[in-house]
């Protein structure tokens, strides 16, 4: 056939997003640390709801009520401020949606979550990036990249894939330096990695401002990736605009009994960032260690650490010995990241795993 439906052009311009890989080229299963996942797996409690919920003859409540009244009495949110998504990145997309279109611009900085360009460029909008600052997100570099045409702002507070985070001073500066007609979004998929000391008050912002949308997910400490849910917060007006285009049934029933029962477990999400931050500290011991051999890892407050590869071992010859090893890590060159790794941080045997064969390589590439 010579005629066939054809695309839009900046749909033709997404490079589809590439999820952590969990086996080898082989074929081979491997232990999966390039995803951020959970190691400690999913609550006992959510997953007693999960085997309660057996109605999938029924269409869920396209409204999540308890999940958001649960998350609101959590956070101090007025329900009606929440809305869910098929995880935070269903939230992301229709932000951009929402607000932006052809001709207009998305802001983001370098080294930012790969969904944003995705975002931007699925409205038909052209994505910016700002350089960075040591891999993290310049408040400066944003500010100084806002024209007439931006409509939209993303800032990852930790960020992905670098693990880096902003003050709260820093996101508040942000935020007052933007139009009050652009949307700042914050999004906080690792924001309960952080000690209560650490709060960026986004949530207080969203709660403050007109413009402001934080997004949050359960995929990560709440340990429900394979769920799909994600909540976000703002003004009544931005809440309204993400439900007349969400899709209508995008919380399943056992996902919405499953996250209600991980709410009300906030035991667990206590040890997941306690484990966390401490195999994290240890993690980064052994890669500090490594210094001497070209490796350094980049501050992180997430639940993951990203390697730098600066001496003779190459990040992808490091990627590919570990998989030989029966570890799968991010490698991202596509993202500018051809000299870095991403590792999720695991269990402790799998960090200690790690840390011997980064050594044992970097020793034998000297």
């Amino acid at each position: 056939m010579t005629n066939a439906p054809a695309p839009k052009p900046w749909i033709n311009a997404i490079h589809a997003y590439v999820p952590g890989k969990a086996s080898g080229a082989d074929g081979r299963p491997l232990v999966k640390l390039s995803a951020n996942e959970n190691p400690l797996g999913t609550s006992a409690a959510a997953l007693a709801a999960r085997a309660a919920a057996q109605v999938p003859s029924l269409y869920p409540d396209p409204g999540s009520s308890d999940l958001r009244e649960a998350l609101g009495a959590l956070h101090g949110i007025d329900p009606a401020r929440i809305v869910l998504g098929t995880g935070s990145d269903e939230l992301l997309n229709l932000a951009a949606q929402g607000y932006a279109g052809q001709g207009d611009e998305v802001l983001f900085s370098r080294f930012s979550f790969a969904v944003y360009d995705i975002a931007a460029r699925r409205c038909g909008a052209v994505p910016i990036e700002a350089p960075d600052k040591d891999y993290g997100s310049d408040v400066d570099a944003l500010l100084a990249a806002v024209t007439e045409r931006t409509r939209v702002v993303f800032l990852a507070n930790p960020n992905n894939p670098t693990g880096t985070y902003l003050p709260a001073s820093e996101v508040a500066r942000l935020h007052g330096g933007l139009p009050a007609d652009v949307l700042f979004v914050l999004d906080q998929a690792y924001a309960e990695y952080l000690t209560p000391e650490q709060d960026d008050h986004g949530l207080e912002l969203a709660a403050a401002h007109a413009n402001v949308l934080v997004t949050r997910t359960f995929s990560k400490i709440y340990g429900l990736a394979g769920e799909r849910i994600g909540w976000a917060t703002g003004a009544p007006g931005l809440i309204d605009t993400l439900n007349r285009i969400r899709g209508p049934f995008n919380v399943t029933n056992s996902g919405q009994a499953m996250a209600l029962a991980a709410v009300a477990d906030q035991a667990f999400v206590t040890a997941s960032r306690e484990h966390n931050r401490a195999e994290r500290a240890r993690f980064a011991a052994a890669i500090e260690a490594l210094g001497n051999h070209g490796l350094r890892a980049v501050p992180s407050e997430a639940n993951f650490l990203l390697v730098l590869f600066e001496g003779a071992l190459s990040a992808e010859a490091a990627y590919n010995g570990l998989a030989e090893r029966g570890y799968i890590v991010r490698w991202l060159p596509n993202q500018g990241l051809g000299h870095a790794l991403r590792i999720t941080i695991g269990t402790a045997e799998q960090m200690d795993a790690i840390a011997a064969a980064l050594r044992e390589m970097a020793e034998a590439a000297r």
